[in-house]
Parts: structure tokens; sequence; C-alpha cells
């Protein structure tokens, strides 16, 4: 029974060494992989890994939450993005919306657009941890949501009503449980980005930008080729 153990210790002990090898063999191979430097591509301006254009343009995301006072916060989102037919993900560092959605686990998503410029950058660019009435100061009135735990702002007029499905390592994913429109941004009964005129980031040139002209139809356009 003594060497059995002995046996059983000394495979565990070579096992225990050779995963701590693999690890080291793979972490000092994917820090050889982050120094090696771009080639670069002929007849093109590179820029590398690092330069912040991206996946750029990026909806401005604006994300409305309650806090413990039931006191409305919104923040801009650049980073996010449809994840399925009804989910949302959006990348997010810790925020006072962090805290307010781990609190409530709902939101409303709505989209800054042309009318709202100015508004929608002042929610970017201070925190409700410092300005807890940051929203009324810009005159922005909110309507509690009939079907989350969160505020509809009144002047956007594309609210996306929405659960928290999870939220882990800064990546939040969310249920869209409802679409309300204001009759404004209506043509036939669906929405209009012609009159929402929503805005978009663009992280190369750090300013807002309006959506342009219809230039082609979905699943159409390239029908010629078929």
């Amino acid at each position: 029974m003594k060497a059995k153990n002995i046996i059983i210790v000394v495979l565990a002990i070579l096992a225990l060494t050779a995963c701590n090898s693999n690890e080291n063999n793979i972490k000092n191979a994917n820090e050889n992989m982050k120094k090696e430097t771009p080639k670069e591509v002929a007849g093109r301006k590179n820029f590398g890994d690092k330069h912040a254009l991206m996946t750029t343009p990026q909806p401005c995301v604006m994300i409305a939450t309650w806090d413990k006072d039931h006191n409305p916060d919104v923040m801009m989102a650049a980073w996010a993005g449809q994840l399925d037919y009804n989910q949302v993900v959006i990348s997010l560092s810790k925020h006072k919306t962090t805290e307010n959605l781990e609190l409530t686990g709902a939101f409303t998503i709505s989209f800054a657009d042309e009318r709202t410029v100015a508004e929608s950058d002042y929610f970017g660019l201070v925190s409700a941890n410092q300005v807890p009435d940051k929203v009324a100061r810009t005159g922005f009135t909110v309507t509690p949501s009939p079907n989350v735990d969160a505020p509809i702002i009144n002047e956007y007029p594309l609210t996306l009503e929405c659960k928290v499905v999870s939220f882990e390592d800064g990546m939040l994913i969310g249920e869209v449980v409802n679409q309300s429109a204001d009759e404004s941004i209506l043509t036939d009964g669906k929405i209009d980005l012609a009159k929402l005129k929503p805005i978009v980031f663009d992280a190369a040139g750090m300013c807002y930008r309006a959506i342009g002209d219809v230039v082609g139809q979905a699943w159409g356009s390239g029908k010629k080729f078929q």
C-alpha cells in the first residue's frame, strides 16, 4: 500500500509539473506574439493593432438605469452592437451604470441623434457619481418603463427596453423585451432612420457623424451577380 501511495504522489507531481510547463509555454508564446511587429501591407498605410479606428463607426448608444434612490442615470456607450435577433451586447468598464445594473437587472437603450448631440455627449462626459442629477441638468425628462425596472428618456424617440441576461468580465448581454418609437420617426408604421437622424462615433476623428443617404438595398443590390 505504501508503494502504491508513493507512485500516486509521484504521478500527481509529474502531472502538475507538466500542467505548469504547458501554462508557461502558452504564456511565453502569447508574450512573444505580442512583441512581434506587424508586417507592412504593400500599398497601404499601416497602423498596427493599437489604432482607435478598429470597427468604427460605432452607434452612440445611450444606456439609462435607476440608481438605489430611483434617480435616473444615462451614459453613452460606443462599444455596442446586436448579438442576436432580440439581444444586445455592450462592453462596459466600471461605472455608476454598472452598479445600477447589478441593483436592478434592467436598462433601456436609446440612440443619440442630431438633435441631442450636446446632451448625449454630456452624458458621456460626466459621471452620476459626481453629478447625481445630470439628467435633470440637461432638461431631459423620464418615464418609468412599464416592462423593465429602468427609465425611458422621453427626448430620445426610439427606446429598447432590456433586461440583463448576463454581465461578466465587462461584457453586458441584454434581452430586448420591447421597442417603442415616437410617431415622429415613423413612415408607414416603420422606424425611419432619415427621421430619427442617429449619429455615430468616429474614433479616428474623435467626432460624431450623421448617417448618410440610402446607397443600396439590403438583400437586393447584390442580386445582379446572381
